[in-house]
């Protein structure tokens, strides 16, 4: 338990598609010594998981480019972005979520999986923990052309990349996206495409 924190009252603002929270506390004030009230709102989205796909042989990596409101809405011209596969945990722990992603988005059944990490992705307002894994994967490890579930209005497209343009549209920014970039940056700090 923090001891300067003081939780008075959570209140549900919205159930709608996750969780919005307003949460209400009492924070003491490090210099003062004083109690302060606060309030506070939190988005619950359950936690995920992000998965780098490279060949090492090929020097390439699967990534997917699909639709986001929220970037469309903040000045995403087309809202497309270019990710690496990834999903909310569910009823799955992070190892699963992710094998079952990889085959729902890219088409790519994969078995052995590494984590690398975890992290929070946006700790000042959503409480998601994202886990990181990298894969390497072969030709013959598709079994569909993947672009996610229908049920859930996902149209996603498999993007394959060569490492050069992969490194190159991080440069570029035309990879803006944080998992994406952690999870390549993690590939060159460790030399796997070496």
């Amino acid at each position: 338990m923090n001891k300067y924190i003081k939780l008075l009252k959570t209140e549900i603002l919205s159930n709608n598609w996750y969780i919005l929270k307003k949460l209400t506390f009492e924070q003491k004030n490090k210099r003062t010594g004083e109690w302060e009230m606060v309030t506070r709102e939190a988005y619950d989205r359950g936690n995920g998981a992000a998965l780098l796909l490279y060949n090492k042989k090929k020097q390439t990596i699967i990534l997917t480019r699909q639709f986001r409101m929220p970037t469309f809405i903040n000045g995403n011209e087309d809202g497309m972005m270019l990710e690496v596969c990834a999903g909310l945990l569910d009823d799955h722990n992070p190892e699963e979520c992710i094998r079952i992603e990889s085959e729902e988005e890219t088409g790519y059944q994969v078995h052995d999986v590494k984590k690398v990490m975890q992290a929070y992705m946006s700790p000042g307002s959503v409480t998601e923990i994202l886990h990181f894994f990298i894969a390497e994967y072969e030709d013959h490890m598709k079994i569909s052309d993947g672009g996610g579930l229908a049920t859930d209005h996902e149209q996603i497209d498999v993007v394959e990349m060569t490492w050069e343009e992969a490194k190159a549209s991080l440069v570029s920014g035309e990879i803006n996206d944080a998992k994406t970039i952690i999870l390549i940056q993690y590939a060159i700090i460790h030399k796997l495409m070496d």
